[in-house]
């Protein structure tokens, strides 16, 4: 199982790879680069790859109109969240990353993603659903240790 998660987050970081380059090679700022979120293990993938890698690519498509993250007594809306990854482009996290899937059916899934950095640890549970063709992440909780 952990062979296939990481061959789907190889992949799922091939193509955000691909479409950054063919974003930024267009010269028009105002295309923005489509994602493939066709299954919920590339949407949780590349949840992953904006949290911790940086990524930009597709960061509007990824989050669902009625998004919300909350984090210790804070509730974070899908603009603020939108708004905070863009300006966090290329920055990479130094961290062990890990997911779990908890809990998954043909229109939902939920995950634990695991960061573990030097002092401390961030578990972020993940609750993705299919929304027409695509899977969009629609809640975030964050706690640390």
């Amino acid at each position: 199982m952990k062979a296939l998660v990481k061959t789907f987050a190889a992949a799922a970081l091939i193509a955000v790879s691909t479409f950054t380059m063919a974003a930024e090679g267009s010269g028009s700022k105002s295309v923005k680069a489509n994602v493939n979120l066709s299954t919920a293990d590339f949407a949780l993938d590349h949840y992953v790859a904006i949290t911790t890698e940086g990524e930009s690519a597709g960061v509007e498509q990824l989050f669902a109109k009625d998004f919300s993250q909350k984090a210790n007594a804070t509730t974070n809306s899908r603009y603020e969240i939108i708004k905070f990854f863009k300006k966090q482009k290329g920055e990479k996290l130094n961290c062990a990353v890990s997911t779990d899937i908890i809990e998954e059916s043909a229109d939902y899934m939920i995950a634990k993603v695991t960061l573990k950095f030097e002092n401390f640890t961030k578990t972020d549970l993940v609750t993705l659903v299919r929304e027409g063709n695509d899977w969009k992440v629609s809640k975030s909780i964050n706690s640390y240790k």
